[in-house]
């Protein structure tokens, strides 16, 4: 990250806050690998996120939850820079990666990608084959190791190596809806990204890959640090560490309730907005 970031860090704002960052780390369990600040997002003139502040911690699942419309997938493509890629849209506030502005100038938004991978709601392999799905995005980073053993270790790390290491020249596309979004993981991974972000990444396979893809998770925070979107209550809260609620105002703009240990929020919130969504009364 040094290279990345050495502009920046001559910056005496940006100091400040990455001491400000340091701090707030310091008085939780759990260091920030992430954090947003009064995050304010645009869709032309409507404002679909107001004010968001919120950390992700490291090696933890935070679940995003809320009804249809909320921003929360909208909060998790801000971790990456990926609504950029939607025209007519504009970022206020910060993302603090390593103590620092993502959005800043100098930095380049393909990086920031790289050490921020992304999973989709629906599987989106390459129409190519199962090894160089997992391939290319390691050969365009310049990886220099040995392939065949990045292939195999992404593979297992998503438990698919035992059911394609006999496939790998065949089409990613013969897979099945859960082996593709394995694979798909396994593709994100390939490129030793730092913080996950996954958006839905289940709602579209059946019961027995859902399951699957939930055991992935549990295992894959053991090396990286994960933000879900998901719709799903159980899930949320079979899943994840931390869990942050967002509502929509009046003029249809998403917040955050709050945030904080699933445990706490599922069964002792300190909003009654939160207990009413996750009891099922409203959303």
């Amino acid at each position: 990250m040094e290279d990345l970031w050495s502009a920046q860090m001559q910056d005496g704002d940006e100091g400040a806050r990455a001491a400000e960052s340091a701090e707030l780390e310091a008085q939780t369990e759990v260091p920030a690998a992430i954090e947003i600040r009064r995050l304010n997002f645009f869709y032309g003139s409507f404002q679909a996120v107001k004010d968001v502040s919120i950390s992700f911690h490291t090696n933890e699942v935070t679940a995003l939850i809320g009804p249809s419309g909320c921003g929360k997938s909208t909060v998790l493509r801000t971790l990456n820079r990926m609504n950029e890629l939607i025209p007519d849209t504009r970022t206020e506030g910060e993302v603090l990666f390593h103590g620092h502005n993502i959005y800043a100038r100098d930095v380049d938004p393909v990086e920031i990608r790289r050490r921020i991978g992304m999973v989709f709601q629906r599987p989106n392999p390459f129409p190519r084959s199962i090894y160089d799905n997992i391939a290319w995005g390691a050969r365009i980073n310049g990886y220099q190791g040995d392939m065949d053993q990045l292939v195999e270790t992404c593979l297992e790390k998503t438990a698919l190596w035992s059911e394609v290491k006999d496939k790998l020249k065949q089409s990613a596309m013969r897979l099945s809806g859960g082996q593709q979004q394995r694979l798909c993981i396994a593709r994100a991974i390939a490129i030793e990204p730092e913080i996950l972000l996954m958006d839905e990444p289940a709602s579209a396979l059946d019961p027995i890959s859902t399951a699957k893809i939930e055991d992935l998770i549990d295992e894959l925070k053991k090396n990286y640090t994960i933000v879900i979107v998901t719709h799903n209550m159980q899930q949320a809260g079979r899943i994840s560490d931390r869990t942050a609620f967002f509502m929509v105002d009046d003029s249809r703009s998403g917040y955050l309730v709050e945030h904080g240990d699933t445990k706490e929020i599922f069964f002792n919130p300190k909003d009654s907005r939160t207990e009413a969504y996750i009891s099922g009364r409203f959303g």
